[in-house]
């Protein structure tokens, strides 16, 4: 190729010697950019390294090192004593240079087509420095200096290959699982040994691997409403056929229930039993025990979320679903979202052993094995007693701001909104008077630095009580505090 039409098209084309990707990479890029877009054609002759390199002011060895990255990638080829090519097996190129800069420069849309789902929302992260939130713990309470130790001796204690040189269990380490079977068997009430155990990452992967492994299109899956958008979404996800009853003062009215299974086979029940999402009532020991003999009667598997089993504060908190579960029809779930942070990913199902087996290859096809460093050192401070210590701690503290939080609502607000006090959890079912909107409440909060829901998540065709969840337990007793004379501001 003559060097001054080259030179003509390499015109606009800079090298940056002050980026740290090297500038050979950087002229390589330029020269796969004109084979793109046509500029430079299959067969066509490059100049010379000492040409190029005068043309553009560099080294001859930094031309080479370029020719010799495109010609390891297919894109040249180089024949002793005639020069360096454009690959004679390239397709032509018949560029669109308006919209082959766009795609390139941009990247925001792809060239093939995606089905929308209105099920699939994203999620924005609070920022806010005051918030009221869906109910989450206080991470300065959180055994965080535990936590670093035990991850620490993990990554220096013996048998680094077995840890960081192979592959090991899907279904979770075997320590992990231990220590989790003997923290659940002391504290709900569970019998179980570590092949009942299958370590995830959260809830939400615990429900994902139930309807990916247990779930087929047009199954039924009942649960209640108002309930929880992001387990409901992986029901429709899973193309199951999704019902939904009535949650009332007792938890979930078992009775509907009932009704829908003697018209149809129900494949599973989605219950929070402990403490209903998001409306915080605990199921009624008459309904508990009714729901197990239905889920025997009728073989359908029961999903019992347990997502804040360890904060009750009025008495000891109920014992599981999973615990009086004679017929193996429970499969249990737990994290330590609701008890550490929602940062860390740790999580459990609990079930038969057949079941955990079968779960652990379905899991192998999202997820290999999971972070057993992360789940080792979480199982080390629940064996030394940590994470008990921590929970009787928090305990205490989140009992006060719930008293405290409960009576500032009553006395500031108790013109516009109504509630009850929760006997456990971190949150307040709140409902608001018909006259406030949510929406622009949340916005407008957000102006003056509060975070709270706007409550569309808890909006269904069947049920809507203005009301939303508001946090107490993240928040410290003075934080509360401006959050409700906030509230009482723009109300």
């Amino acid at each position: 190729m003559d060097s001054p039409i080259f030179e003509q098209i390499l015109n606009g084309f800079e090298l940056n010697r002050s980026l740290e990707k090297p500038v050979y990479l950087q002229l390589a890029e330029i020269i796969l950019s004109l084979i793109k877009t046509g500029k430079l054609q299959s067969g066509q002759k490059l100049p010379s390294s000492r040409e190029l390199a005068s043309l553009k002011g560099i080294n001859r060895i930094t031309v080479s090192k370029a020719y010799e990255e495109l010609q390891a990638q297919g894109w040249l080829e180089s024949f002793v004593g005639k020069g360096t090519f454009i690959s004679s097996y390239l397709p032509e190129y018949r560029p669109e240079p308006l919209q082959q800069s766009q795609q390139q420069t941009s990247q925001k849309r792809a060239g093939f087509k995606i089905d929308q789902k209105n099920y699939l929302v994203s999620y924005s992260p609070v920022t806010a420095k005051l918030h009221l939130d869906d109910g989450f713990p206080d991470p300065k309470l959180a055994p965080l200096h535990e936590l670093y130790r035990a991850y620490r001796n993990q990554l220096t204690r013996s048998g680094l290959y077995e840890k960081f040189g192979s592959y090991s269990y899907p279904d979770g380490s075997v320590y992990y699982r231990e220590a989790i079977s003997k923290y659940l068997n002391e504290t709900r009430g569970l019998n179980t040994t570590l092949k009942n155990v299958l370590s995830v990452r959260g809830t939400l992967m615990g429900i994902n691997t139930v309807c990916s492994g247990l779930i087929e299109p047009g199954d039924v899956i009942v649960s209640g409403f108002p309930g929880w958008g992001r387990a409901e979404a992986n029901f429709a996800h899973a193309k199951a056929h999704h019902i939904m009853i009535p949650v009332d003062e007792h938890g979930l009215v078992v009775d509907e229930l009932e009704k829908i299974c003697k018209k149809r086979q129900v494949r599973m029940v989605y219950v929070t039993p402990h403490h209903h999402f998001p409306t915080t009532v605990p199921l009624r020991i008459d309904r508990r025990l009714e729901l197990l003999r239905l889920a025997k009667e009728y073989q359908f598997i029961i999903f019992e979320d347990d997502y804040d089993f360890d904060f009750h504060y009025n008495h000891r908190p109920l014992l599981p679903l999973a615990s009086a579960d004679e017929s193996d029809m429970v499969i249990y779930c737990g994290s330590f979202s609701k008890t550490l942070s929602p940062a860390f990913r740790m999580g459990y199902l609990v079930a038969s052993e057949n079941v955990i087996e079968y779960l652990s290859k379905i899991r192998l096809l999202l997820d290999r094995q999971g972070d057993h460093i992360l789940d080792n050192a979480m199982g080390e401070i629940l064996n030394d007693g940590t994470v008990q210590r921590y929970l009787r701690k928090t305990l205490v503290v989140y009992e006060e701001r719930r008293n405290f939080f409960c009576q500032q609502l009553n006395d500031v607000l108790k013109d516009a909104v109504k509630f009850a006090v929760p006997a456990g959890g971190m949150s307040v079912w709140t409902k608001f008077d018909s006259s406030v909107n949510l929406e622009q409440l949340a916005k407008n909060a957000l102006t003056k630095g509060l975070y709270l829901s706007d409550g569309k998540a808890h909006i269904y065709p069947q049920f809507n009580e203005n009301a939303l969840r508001l946090g107490f337990a993240s928040p410290s007793i003075d934080e509360l505090e401006k959050s409700v004379a906030i509230l009482k501001q723009l109300l």
